[in-house]
């Protein structure tokens, strides 16, 4: 029986970092284009920063491109390829295909080429608007996602890594399905999304399967760890990062008591709950093809953190 092609059977031929071309940015925003849609920019929307100049608000939209920029820097290059590494060299004590850890390596060069391109367009955008990026950590939310590895994990390091890779790449980006259909943000952003979409595509698809062979190489005391983990690590993933928000808030003019009004309100456990209930469906689902939920304490871990089995999810 021939084998079904594997998501990255074709990477020399479909990969960005074998055939894509660099997006150079151009002054579209003269020509009323915007830099990030607002839909996707929770604090846009609050009274407080509706009440301020539109420069203002521009200002806003184009930090918060850059905090995604950045923010991609760090996901791609310290988690996601954290963990393809360990699988590609053969590291993690786990005996997989061969076929799996060179496509680990196909991961590995596609996610240091979106970090690359990332900060790139960053760095174009802020000499063009002239409008620096803050000099804020952008991954604060990596350091916080490996410090619940550790502390859910202690044991289990590198099955820590493995786990937060695959949370990260199968969770459902709206931003990268839903800037590229924009016409109103910029070209440069959205041609630049849609080339990372392309690849994500296949990511989501290679750490999807990828999990089901990490699930079926670990014993059953792994297994049971690894399932209570795993909703705090969704919940981790998903938090807002809201020091670089904070700062972009306080830069265009509101007060610190403003701010954390904004804050609050945009971000808080209501609004953050839904979200989370929404983006990580596909990665619930995933879990639950492994008979997660039917280990001892997982089902009541998910709930804890507001996640539950798919069945009752669509409900």
């Amino acid at each position: 029986m021939t084998a079904a092609p594997g998501p990255l059977d074709r990477w020399y031929e479909q990969a960005g970092v074998r055939g894509g071309v660099r997006r150079i940015f151009h002054a579209e925003a003269e020509q009323g284009h915007v830099f990030f849609p607002e839909a996707l920019v929770p604090h846009l929307s609050h009274p407080e920063v509706r009440a301020l100049p539109a420069p203002r608000i521009r200002e806003l939209t184009i930090r918060h491109l850059y905090q995604f920029l950045y923010s991609t820097t760090h996901l791609e290059t310290r988690v996601v390829n954290g963990a393809a590494e360990p699988v590609a060299n053969g590291r993690t004590g786990l005996d997989f295909p061969a076929e799996l850890r060179e496509d680990a390596f196909k991961v590995y060069c596609d996610e240091g080429y979106h970090a690359l391109y990332s900060l790139d367009l960053a760095h174009q955008t802020a000499a063009v608007t002239r409008i620096p990026v803050p000099a804020v950590d952008y991954g604060g939310f990596v350091t916080a996602l490996q410090s619940a590895g550790r502390q859910l994990l202690p044991d289990e390091p590198m099955l820590a890594g493995q786990l937060q890779a695959v949370v990260f790449e199968t969770l459902i980006t709206a931003v990268l399905n839903e800037v590229p259909q924009d016409p109103t943000v910029i070209s440069t952003v959205r041609e630049l999304m849609r080339d990372h979409a392309k690849d994500e595509g296949r990511h989501h698809r290679f750490f999807s399967a990828f999990f089901l062979q990490l699930w079926a190489r670990l014993d059953r005391p792994q297994r049971i760890a690894a399932a209570r983990a795993l909703p705090a690590m969704i919940r981790a993933a998903l938090d807002w990062d809201l020091t670089p928000v904070g700062v972009s808030l306080r830069l265009a003019g509101l007060s610190d008591e403003q701010t954390r009004t904004v804050l609050e309100d945009c971000y808080g456990e209501s609004a953050g709950a839904r979200r989370i209930q929404t983006v990580s469906r596909a990665t619930v689902r995933l879990f639950a093809q492994a008979d997660i939920f039917e280990l001892p304490g997982a089902a009541d871990a998910f709930a804890a953190h507001g996640l539950h089995e798919p069945e009752q999810a669509d409900a």
